[in-house]
């Protein structure tokens, strides 16, 4: 939802919508109602039976219901459902819906459009970055798939570093619950943004679940693939992980994807195991989905790298690869790739927030 017109910002948000009813002389909560039927799944206002027709009419009129305009969709042999949205401005976003045999149903949710923080495995370090998302923007993803049927996980790990947009990011999360999605059941990732790490772990009090996109075992080769380890080295990023853990009682996810003869080895398994308390981290380890740039480890060399981390009794499991048919697994979310970019932003003005454009 939107409120379009002179003088108004473009996207939604319940307090804005609050003073439009009340402008109109609606009881204070005709708000609540709309978000009501809105986190519930409601196409549209003209399903708001409990809201009176004519206000219907006049918020269908006046306060366009979602903040993006879909321009494809597509579906996955397996199910899944990958979005391209488009912001107002004209910024591409793109999500995700999972569709488990389990039943759940799990969505991948982008911060940004683009990342400007340019690992060298992910499609979307490729594209142009274009801004941080807004609150909305992160929740419309959740509920246009919420429209399409009942969700139950998220996890931030779409477009863009959710540290770098953390504000923004938590908004979302927190509406979440009422969409179906427990902060138990929401997981917000990072590369090891510390700013933004920090400050997770100092203020966020709800058990949201915390990933480390790691994907190597030294710094030497962390640097090579992941250019913000330069600026937030290991020590640094783990010590934040285990301060999260000693604070919060609650393990880091630590995300490793496997590239064939770069840090799939047994010797790599053992660094990896040196370097992980096995109370505070467990491992999924991630089959690589062509990008362009690596290629994919074998079965073989994942099933003995986890043997290792099996002997050393760190916890791990092998992600079940969703959605490959249509470019909708890990790291492969993107659109007009235009060359990444040369230098990563400064902490204060990207984490204050991006200008429009």
């Amino acid at each position: 939802m939107a409120r379009s017109g002179p003088g108004y910002p473009v996207d939604m948000d319940l307090s804005l919508l609050d003073d439009f009813l009340a402008s109109r002389g609606e009881p204070a909560y005709r708000g609540a109602q709309v978000w009501e039927w809105t986190a519930r799944g409601a196409a549209g206002y003209e399903a708001m039976t409990n809201l009176p027709a004519r206000l219907r009419e006049t918020l269908a009129a006046e306060v366009p219901f979602s903040t993006f305009v879909v321009e494809t969709q597509r579906e996955s042999r397996d199910g899944t459902v990958k979005t391209l949205f488009r912001t107002h401005d004209g910024h591409p976003v793109e999500a995700v819906l999972m569709r488990y045999r389990d039943g759940r149903r799990s969505l991948c949710l982008s911060s940004q459009s683009g990342c400007p923080l340019t690992c060298t495995f992910c499609a979307t370090g490729a594209m142009a970055f274009g801004r941080n998302l807004t609150p909305w923007e992160i929740l419309d993803q959740a509920l246009h798939f919420r429209r399409v049927e009942a969700v139950d996980h998220a996890v931030f790990m779409g477009m863009g570093e959710p540290m770098l947009n953390l504000d923004n990011v938590l908004a979302a999360a927190r509406r979440l619950p009422d969409l179906g999605i427990t902060h138990r059941r929401t997981t917000i990732s990072t590369v090891g943004w510390l700013p933004g790490l920090t400050r997770f772990v100092d203020e966020v009090e709800e058990p949201i679940r915390l990933a480390l996109s790691l994907h190597a075992p030294t710094d030497e080769l962390r640097s090579r693939i992941m250019p913000v380890n330069e600026r937030y080295p290991l020590e640094d990023v783990l010590a934040e992980c285990r301060r999260h853990y000693e604070l919060r009682g609650r393990k880091v996810f630590v995300e490793y994807v496997m590239l064939a003869g770069v840090n799939d080895s047994r010797d790599d398994a053992r660094r990896l195991a040196r370097l992980l308390d096995r109370k505070v981290f467990k491992v999924n380890l991630i089959p690589y989905n062509p990008t362009g740039m690596y290629d994919r480890s074998s079965r073989g060399a994942i099933a003995a790298f986890k043997s290792v981390l099996d002997a050393a009794r760190v916890p791990a499991t092998v992600r079940l690869t969703r959605g490959r048919d249509i470019e909708a697994a890990c790291g492969q979310l993107a659109t007009a790739p235009r060359g990444r970019l040369d230098r990563l932003p400064q902490p204060v003005a990207v984490t204050q927030g991006v200008d429009r454009g």
